[in-house]
């Protein structure tokens, strides 16, 4: 049987994010302003030609999967990166927000882009702070780090949008946003878990020294027509 994660995109698409759903011929996207991924059934030759024909011509569109896939003459690839997928197996043991972390929400938009745009840990967008529980680690009233939740394949929730500022790194900031983030997944009842380019070695070790595990590598595609 084919387990959740490995068509993560698509099952969160279906289940715990299908209020930011949009459907196209089968596939399912996030809406445009919230994050670039979409997702097929089975990911096969067939399924991306039937999203080929919903698929707007002024946007791209970013698949994962465990398995080399098989694009149709009409799509382009932009890019192809590798990543490693990690589960959580820690006990979560903090029982409440450690107090030097600060929830984010509208407010801290801006902010969040600009550090994002900085550090580049992944698509973050105007409505991206949708997919909710961000929280952040403020230094002098700047925002120097965050992380929050994205992906819903339930009974799974991603972490994501781990970063911090250059001139911040170092000082644990990244461990303390991790273990906040999974005590909130593990307090709903669900099991947190992680994507992370398979280069980024540094952030790797960060990951397993908390306690995530990687569960298999991962393809990423990002394409358009």
């Amino acid at each position: 049987m084919t387990h959740v994660l490995d068509n993560p995109i698509y099952n969160a698409l279906t289940t715990g994010n299908k209020h930011l759903a949009v459907e196209a011929g089968g596939a399912f996207h996030f809406e445009n302003d919230v994050a670039p991924f979409a997702g097929t059934k089975d990911n096969s030759l067939a399924d991306l030609e039937a999203f080929v024909e919903h698929m707007s011509d002024d946007r791209v569109y970013v698949l994962f999967t465990p398995v080399k896939l098989n694009i149709p003459d009409e799509l382009k690839v932009l890019r192809h990166f590798k990543m490693f997928q990690m589960i959580y197996e820690g006990n979560g043991h903090m029982n409440e927000m450690d107090s030097s972390l600060t929830s984010l929400d509208d407010q801290h938009v801006e902010e969040m882009l600009a550090l994002t745009k900085l550090t580049n840990p992944g698509p973050f967008l105007q409505r991206t702070i949708e997919f909710s529980n961000y929280t952040g680690v403020f230094t002098d009233g700047t925002l120097v780090a965050m992380a929050g939740h994205r992906m819903r394949p339930l009974p799974y929730v991603e972490i994501s949008a781990v970063c911090t500022h250059p001139e911040h790194t170092g000082k644990g900031h990244a461990a303390k946003l991790l273990l906040e983030q999974a005590r909130r997944i593990i307090a709903a009842g669900k099991i947190p878990f992680l994507h992370v380019l398979q280069e980024n070695t540094g952030a790797i070790k960060v990951y397993e020294r908390v306690g995530f595990k990687t569960r298999k590598p991962i393809l990423g595609y990002v394409l358009s027509k």
